[in-house]
């Protein structure tokens, strides 16, 4: 978190909390951030009004839903008019995740060979002989990326009821950041009007919409523009036989997407994402 965001949010957080109760942590956070923004010069000066740990650690409403699981990424639900075709793509996205988790797992050792004195081979069964810890190469560094992956790689958030419907339905990615992810800020890939873009932190945001309905592919959320030229919340579509690889390769080996420098994004997505700003 950058200090200019930091600083304010010591300053403000608190009154703003009490100001706006229920809210919950991501909004409070937001409401300083749009304090941030409303001003060249925030000020930052007075008694502070909380510590790091309430505007990092305070409940959400949403929180459970997000979950603290081992779960890497979040699809999320936002078109409920095709049940039939919503159930078969978590069927796919479900059985892709098992097959790449079983595809990653290390391949276990040929049982070891021992000959008697009449020259016969012995199968040693596991665990007949210990190895000293401390002798031998040992070569933990390749699994180190794949050390205690486990279902779900992606968490499946259906809404069930008509409020929570009407929470996610046909949402922007702006606003599925905003509920989802924890605001912060830093510094543009190049020089601007602007020096500081909004970012966000969290698990990575899948979208169903009513696309997906037909492709069988979901919205995968920029948390933060990359190359110059490219904005949070900026989406491109991935099919769900790849989102699981997608998200562990963006995971656990930060691998970037970034269409060789090209902007491949999705440009109505980004415009909603403009006009949503815009009009708060």
């Amino acid at each position: 978190m950058r200090d200019e965001f930091l600083q304010l949010l010591v300053r403000r957080y608190g009154a703003i909390k009490s100001q706006f109760p229920g809210e919950g942590r991501r909004k409070w956070n937001l409401r300083v951030l749009q304090e941030f923004w409303a001003t060249d010069l925030p000020d930052v000066s007075g008694p502070a009004t909380a510590l790091a740990e309430e505007f990092l650690n305070d409940d959400d409403p949403l929180d459970d839903l997000v979950g603290e699981g081992p779960q890497l990424g979040l699809l999320l639900r936002t078109d409920f008019s095709n049940e039939d075709a919503w159930q078969a793509f978590c069927a796919r996205l479900k059985s892709e995740e098992q097959d790449f988790i079983q595809s990653m797992q290390p391949t276990p050792p040929a049982p070891a060979e021992a000959s008697t004195s009449d020259g016969r081979d012995v199968k040693m069964a596991d665990g007949d002989v210990k190895m000293a810890d401390g002798d031998g190469d040992d070569d933990d560094s390749d699994d180190e990326s794949t050390e205690g992956l486990a279902a779900p790689i992606i968490k499946i958030i259906d809404p069930a009821s008509e409020q929570e419907r009407s929470l996610f339905q046909n949402i922007s990615n702006l606003r599925a950041l905003r509920l989802l992810n924890d605001a912060d800020i830093r510094s543009r890939p190049r020089a601007s009007d602007w020096n500081q873009a909004e970012i966000y932190t969290g698990l990575t945001i899948w979208i169903y919409d009513p696309q997906s309905n037909v492709d069988q592919c979901a919205r995968l959320v920029s948390q933060q523009g990359d190359i110059y030229g490219t904005a949070t919340g900026d989406s491109w579509r991935a099919r769900v036989t790849h989102i699981c690889e997608l998200q562990f390769n963006m995971s656990a080996l930060d691998m970037k997407i970034d269409f060789g420098g090209m902007d491949r994004y999705d440009y109505p997505e980004r415009r909603r994402n403009l006009e949503e700003a815009e009009a708060q």
